[in-house]
């Protein structure tokens, strides 16, 4: 099972998960804002992608963040606690292919190739 993590009123999530409906891909949603980011999940995501990847710095939400919180993003335990803190900070969409693979973001190209 496709697993979709992210924040059902943007964009890029709702293109995906449309994407994979056109091809009708069951798949779960889990909705950072109303379930929360999930400690044990983000950890494997970022043992597997790592946390560089994770934090979208070109998104609305890192913007409004206060530079010294910004500037205090050195590392994983730092990046772990602004993404528990900030779930709208995490690059979306966050996917749990059924195969184990996790990809950031949204890119029908590659997405074709899994399927």
């Amino acid at each position: 099972m496709i697993k979709v993590y992210g924040i059902s009123n943007c964009d890029t999530v709702k293109k995906a998960r449309a994407w994979l409906a056109e091809r009708n891909r069951e798949h779960t949603f889990h909705d950072f804002k109303k379930q929360g980011v999930p400690d044990h999940r983000l950890a494997h995501w970022i043992a597997r992608v790592g946390w560089e990847k994770l934090v979208n710095r070109k998104g609305t939400a890192w913007r409004k963040l206060d530079p010294a919180l910004q500037a205090s993003l050195t590392d994983e335990a730092s990046a772990r606690a602004l993404m528990l803190q900030h779930a709208s900070v995490i690059k979306r969409p966050v996917v749990e292919w059924s195969n184990g693979d996790i990809t950031v973001g949204f890119a029908p190209e590659e997405w074709a190739e899994r399927l």
